[in-house]
C-alpha cells in the first residue's frame, strides 16, 4: 500500500477554470486525466517567482467534526480518497473511517476519535488538491499554521513530521486527554469543559484583565508561577484568544460560572457565554499528563518504515510553521518540541498569530483546508472575507467541500501576483 502523504507535497502547481463539482457527483475520469495533463504542462508560478502574493495555509481545530464529512470527497475523487482512507484505518488499527461515515455523533465527538478524524480529514483534502488539481504548497504557500489541534496538520503540511507519526501522536495524545477528563470527574466530580466568551472588540482587553484579576494569575498554563499553588482541578484558564472579540475559558464549569458572575457584577462586563461541544478542558493544567506524554513521544524515533533510526521531528521543514503558544514560527527542533508539548496546557494565541502574519509578514491570501468553517470565519474577522471585501490583493478561502475547489483555484490564479503596495 502506498504510504499516505509520502513525500508530501506532490504534483505541479497551477489553477484553471475547472469543471464544477456537484455535491455527490464523481468527476469523469477521462476529464480529470485531461485536466491534470494540462496542469502539468503549465510552467507558471515557479518557486522563484518573488512577486507572488504572500500566502498562509491554515487548518481547523476540534469541534468541526461532522458525521459524513468525508463522503463528498470519497464520491467525487474515489481513486485518490479511498486508498488514503484505507491507509488511515491501517495505521490506526481500527475503522476510524466507519466512525466518520456512520457515527453516531457521540462516538465521533469523543476526543480520542475527533482529533485524529479532523487531522486526517484535513490532510486528505490537501492531498486531493495536490493529486487531482496540481496544487503544490511548496510553490503556492509561504507559511502554515493550525488552530489548536490544527497544528498537527500544519506541521505535516510544513514538512516537519510525517503523516504516520503525526497520526500516532494525535491519537495517543487524545487518549491521554480523554483519560485526564475521566479521572477528574471520577476523583472530584463536577463538569469540565470549555466556554466561549464573545464581547465587543474594544472590551476584550479589559475583559481579559478582569479575568486575570479574579483568577489571581495569568493564563500561561503550567508555566504560570502564581498558579502553581492552585490545584489544577480548581484552575480556570484562558484556553484560546481567538479573535478581537472572542476568548475561550477552560476548566471546571462551575468555577467558570462563578468567574462569569464576578466579572458581570464587579467588572462591568457582560460577555455572551457559549458552552462548547468539548468533553475535555483543553489548554488547562488538567492536561499536564498529556503535555508530559507529548514530551516523551517527541523525543522518540519515527515510526515510518525506513526512518526508524531517524528523529520523529525534521527541522527545518519546507516552509515556516507558526506555534500556537508563541504566535511566531518555530525556530529550531528543540523549540518545536517544547512548544508543541506545551500547547496541551497553554493558551492558543490565534489572534496574535493572525495579526503577526497580517501586519508583520504581510500575508494577503489565507487558505483554510479542513472540515467546517470555523477557522475561515476566525481569520475572516481580522482580514476580511472572500467574495465581499478586497483583502489587500488577496482573500480568505475555506476548502471543506469539493464544490468549493473551482472558485478557490480560480481566485488563487487571479491573486497570484502581489498588488500590495505597503
Amino acid at each position: 500500500m502506498k504510504p499516505l502523504l509520502a513525500g508530501f507535497p506532490k504534483a505541479s502547481s497551477t489553477a484553471l477554470r475547472l469543471p464544477l463539482v456537484q455535491d455527490t457527483v464523481t468527476f469523469n475520469c477521462c476529464r480529470r486525466k485531461a485536466l491534470f495533463s494540462r496542469l502539468r504542462q503549465q510552467k507558471r508560478y515557479a518557486s522563484s517567482n518573488t512577486s507572488r502574493t504572500r500566502t498562509a495555509l491554515f487548518f481547523p481545530g476540534q469541534g468541526v467534526q461532522k458525521v459524513g464529512m468525508l463522503t463528498p470527497w470519497l464520491e467525487a475523487f474515489p481513486s485518490t480518497a479511498k486508498p488514503l482512507v484505507e491507509e488511515i484505518d491501517h495505521l490506526l488499527g481500527f475503522k476510524l473511517s466507519k466512525i466518520i461515515e456512520e457515527g453516531p455523533n457521540s462516538t465521533l465527538t469523543a476526543t480520542e476519535n475527533a482529533q485524529p478524524a479532523i487531522m486526517a480529514s484535513s490532510l486528505l483534502i490537501l492531498r486531493i488538491l495536490e493529486e487531482e488539481f496540481g496544487f503544490k504548497p511548496a510553490e503556492r504557500v509561504d507559511i502554515t499554521l493550525g488552530h489548536s489541534l490544527g497544528e498537527f496538520a500544519a506541521l505535516v503540511a510544513g514538512g516537519y513530521v510525517h503523516f504516520e507519526d503525526s497520526l500516532y501522536l494525535v491519537r495517543r495524545r487524545a487518549e491521554v486527554m480523554a483519560e485526564c477528563s475521566r479521572r477528574a470527574c471520577a476523583e472530584h466530580g463536577g463538569e469540565y469543559g470549555m466556554v466561549a466568551l464573545v464581547t465587543e472588540p474594544d472590551h476584550l482587553k479589559p475583559l481579559i484583565e478582569a479575568i486575570h484579576e479574579f483568577l489571581g494569575h495569568h493564563s500561561a498554563g503550567s508555566k504560570s508561577e502564581s498558579a502553581e499553588d492552585v490545584p489544577p482541578i480548581q484552575q480556570v484558564l484562558i484556553a484560546n484568544i481567538n479573535s478581537k472579540n472572542q476568548i475561550v475559558l477552560s476548566g471546571n464549569i462551575e468555577r467558570i460560572k462563578t468567574l462569569l458572575t464576578h466579572v458581570r457584577q464587579f467588572g462591568g462586563h457582560d460577555p455572551r457565554a457559549v458552552r462548547l461541544k468539548s468533553d475535555s478542558p483543553f489548554h488547562s493544567p488538567l492536561m499536564i499528563p498529556a503535555k508530559k506524554a507529548m514530551q516523551r513521544m517527541l523525543e522518540g524515533k519515527s515510526r515510518v518504515k525506513g526512518r526508524e533510526n531517524e528523529d520523529l521531528i525534521t527541522f527545518p521543514g519546507i516552509m515556516p510553521c507558526v506555534s500556537n503558544v508563541s504566535a511566531r514560527p518555530f525556530t529550531s527542533k528543540d523549540d518545536l518540541k517544547d512548544l508543541w508539548a506545551r500547547s496541551c496546557v497553554e493558551t492558543v494565541r490565534w489572534w496574535d498569530s493572525i495579526k503577526y502574519l497580517d501586519q508583520e509578514l504581510k500575508i494577503r491570501r489565507w487558505i483554510g483546508i479542513g472540515p467546517g468553517k470555523v477557522g475561515r470565519n476566525l481569520v475572516g474577522k481580522e482580514v476580511g472575507m472572500r467574495g465581499r471585501d478586497v483583502v489587500k490583493g488577496g482573500g480568505v478561502w475555506g476548502i471543506s467541500d469539493p464544490k468549493e475547489i473551482e472558485e478557490f483555484l480560480k481566485a488563487l490564479d487571479e491573486t497570484e501576483t502581489s498588488s500590495d503596495e505597503e
